[in-house]
């Protein structure tokens, strides 16, 4: 038999699986702007106030999502270290993974660059600000740990005190090219630019790379 106190707590986690649930399909179908708390409510059949139980606005019902999409990422990409045994290939597959959470749901790569921009002055809890750093510096981490994997095995000639540069670089490639090419232009054309697009510029910098050690054998 559930105690009372168990059931409690299990009510509470199901109202807010269902806030982030309806508040996730607005945001899909009308974008972040015209949603509003008092739409949320009315889509999962709870008051205005219930809302504000668990959240305390709109930008942190939204980051609460960017993060359940970001740990939906990080367990999808720990795959790739056990498929692929080339740190190139690894990388790639790391883009199309990160490009795929933003395709699928480009409101919240806004959010994400908003909060990069802007983290102070958003509505959101002190938690979930670090919250999102932390699982941001997670993400990142990954770049460095695959530029490390090729520098190991010798795929890529790169110093490790540059390695932390060298993901930043690459970081920057990622968000740049999505920001450029998510909301505007052909919509017909915007998936096949990002990803030729950071293909191209990933290929460029491992080339350099691989030319760079190809020198350094030479010599």
């Amino acid at each position: 038999m559930v105690g009372p106190e168990k059931r409690r707590k299990r009510e509470k986690e199901q109202r807010k699986k269902a806030i982030l649930k309806a508040a996730k399909k607005l945001f899909v179908e009308h974008g972040f702007k015209p949603v509003t708390v008092a739409s949320i409510a009315k889509k999962a059949e709870l008051s205005k106030g219930a809302i504000y139980l668990y959240f305390r606005s709109k930008e942190e019902i939204y980051a609460q999502i960017l993060l359940q999409d970001i740990e939906s990422f990080h367990k999808k990409i720990s795959l790739i270290f056990q498929s692929n045994q080339v740190a190139s290939n690894v990388l790639f597959d790391f883009a199309d993974a990160y490009i795929d959470i933003f395709l699928n749901q480009r409101e919240q790569f806004r959010i994400l660059m908003n909060f990069m921009l802007n983290a102070d002055n958003l509505a959101i809890s002190e938690r979930i600000r670090k919250q999102i750093i932390r699982e941001m510096n997670r993400t990142i981490s990954i770049i460095e740990r695959i530029l490390l994997f090729g520098v190991e095995t010798e795929e890529l000639s790169l110093p490790k005190s540059d390695i932390r540069k060298m993901r930043n670089v690459l970081w920057g490639l990622l968000n740049g090219v999505i920001s450029l090419h998510l909301f505007v232009g052909n919509e017909s054309m915007r998936e096949q630019r990002i990803r030729s697009n950071i293909k191209e510029g990933i290929q460029i910098i491992i080339q350099g790379l691989k030319t760079t050690r190809q020198e350094v054998i030479n010599e």
